[in-house]
């Protein structure tokens, strides 16, 4: 019996550039939360896509001599391919040019002009193409020659000037909104983004331009097809579509997956989703995401990685020198979750060679390596004298906590926390093995008991590592649940039951095989930061 529904989004990311580290690094943690719930027997749902109307993508597309459809379909594969690199299993990706969008933005639109919330005027202020913002005059910065620039990204803004837009009455929301940030204290995380959040609401909201009819790269509003949906009008509604939203066929899984548990979005995009989103939201009549989860930038030498900056690295690159399962490790366990990251290569390789080659690899290799030479590659049966050093023994103590330990951290998206928890198993078994000898105890028959004993101990605590690490590194999880004959690792759906101490079956047979994790060399790393 499922624990119910589990439901979040990455943001729908534009197609004006392929991936990057910092697109991968919310899609990980997307996935990561994804694997887990499903293994902690919720029914996931995990919706991502792409976000391809606006100024900017019809632009980009011309530059490219290309339509913007021509455009768009080119960029799906950059996407879809580096998902399925890194193992990424979401369960929707959206286009917001496919039909099933079309249907939602029109539903949703249609249903707030039929409610008053929306009334057409013209629109005088300065808006950046680039970051799809309208700007107050007293938000930009000045360039060198004094000219205003987006105070995000800091290119030119472009004067907006009697252009006739529909708009929603967002002003009407700022106490409403007030009011739930204030009973709803974890719909902001972390606390850094709440504070900044609730200070922009307290100055006063202005009412928002939904539409634009300067140009038609864009999903016509129903009740006036002269004006095409400002794209964060479109873009957020696809995480109504991800669902089933405005499909008849898809009710029930709508209404079981509404409201969502998280979106995941970078810190620059939370008054997207922490103030327009909600407001929409609470004008539609519909419930709102439990949290919004605005995460940190991944910084290299100091400034947030981006493609204009030419410091953006690839994942491919990076999976090519460390293997997917690493990479993923390394953004979820060391960069603190909601906080800026200062990544490098020199951290990166440390953190592989201690973590995973020493601590987890080498482990695995060893225990492997002690059942093959004591126990003819089977897992031993431990005789019934010694059953006690199987069932109170410091390796059951710490894997009898772990699931409320790691459960806890992952509620709240602290993969930090859950890896450091399993490291801690990973690293007491190593100490126990070294406190216990088995080499010592395979010299007399008066230990063999005690020596199958130890073995066993090592193997189970390696299997119960192994499945709490398979959220973060799936690969590597499943290859040592292979080499222990225990089937599809991610077959498990009660996590908190399959870790349960004793479950692995005496005579099973253990492969060996190579390391997990070869030991690398930052000196022998031909790798551009």
């Amino acid at each position: 019996m499922s624990k119910g529904t589990y439901s979040f989004t990455t943001p729908i990311y534009y197609v004006n550039a392929a991936p990057h580290l910092g697109t991968a690094y919310t899609t990980i943690a997307a996935d990561t939360v994804a694997r887990y719930q499903r293994m902690n027997d919720y029914d996931v749902s995990f919706v991502t896509g792409l976000d391809e109307h606006g100024q900017k993508v019809a632009e980009v597309a011309a530059d490219h001599g290309m339509t913007p459809q021509e455009w768009c379909d080119s960029m799906v594969g950059a996407f879809t391919d580096t998902w399925e690199m890194l193992n990424i299993t979401y369960t929707s990706f959206v286009r917001t040019t496919s039909a099933a969008q079309h249907r939602t933005v029109q539903k949703f639109w249609q249903d707030l002009y039929d409610k008053g919330y929306l009334y057409k005027s013209s629109y005088e202020g300065w808006y950046c193409v680039h970051e799809e913002t309208y700007y107050a005059e007293s938000d930009l910065l000045r360039d060198e020659d004094g000219n205003f620039i987006c105070p995000d990204c800091k290119r030119p803004v472009q004067r907006a000037s009697g252009e006739e837009n529909w708009f929603f009455k967002l002003s009407e929301f700022q106490q409403p909104l007030l009011e739930f940030y204030e009973k709803n204290p974890e719909f902001i995380r972390p606390e850094t983004r709440r504070n900044e959040i609730v200070s922009f609401v307290s100055r006063g909201l202005q009412d928002l331009s939904i539409s634009r009819s300067t140009f038609d790269w864009g999903i016509p509003l129903p009740f006036d097809e002269g004006h095409v949906c400002y794209v964060w009008a479109d873009a957020l509604l696809a995480y109504l579509t991800g669902i089933g939203y405005a499909d008849p066929n898809r009710e029930a899984e709508f209404n079981a997956n509404w409201p969502m548990q998280y979106h995941f979005v970078g810190k620059d995009i939370t008054r997207f989703h922490c103030v327009i989103w909600p407001a929409m939201l609470m004008a539609a009549g519909m419930p709102i995401t439990h949290t919004v989860f605005g995460h940190g930038f991944l910084l290299t030498k100091g400034e947030k990685m981006s493609k204009s900056k030419g410091n953006a690295l690839s994942p491919a690159d990076m999976v090519k020198t460390f293997g997917v399962d690493a990479y993923r490790y390394y953004f979820m366990s060391d960069v603190q979750f909601g906080h800026d990251g200062s990544i490098s290569l020199e951290r990166m390789v440390q953190v592989y060679n201690n973590e995973l080659a020493n601590t987890w690899g080498n482990l695995v290799s060893r225990v492997f390596n002690m059942t093959k030479k004591y126990f003819d590659s089977c897992v031993p049966v431990v005789m019934d004298d010694d059953k006690p050093l199987v069932e109170a023994n410091p390796l059951r103590e710490i894997a009898d906590e772990l699931y409320a330990t790691y459960d806890d951290a992952m509620s709240i998206v602290d993969f930090s926390g859950a890896t450091q928890a399993v490291m801690k198993l990973a690293s007491r078994v190593n100490s126990y093995v070294e406190e216990q000898a088995p080499w010592n105890l395979a010299k007399s028959e008066e230990t063999q008991g005690q020596l199958a004993a130890v073995i066993y101990n090592a193997l189970e605590a390696i299997r119960v590592i192994a499945l709490y690490m398979a959220p973060f590194a799936p690969q590597t999880s499943a290859e040592v649940w292979r080499r222990l004959s225990l089937g599809d690792v991610f077959a498990v759906t009660d996590i908190q039951g399959a870790s349960v101490w004793g479950a692995l079956p005496a005579g099973h047979h253990v492969e060996t095989g190579d390391p997990l994790f070869p030991r690398l060399d930052v000196e022998a790393i031909d790798f551009e930061e």
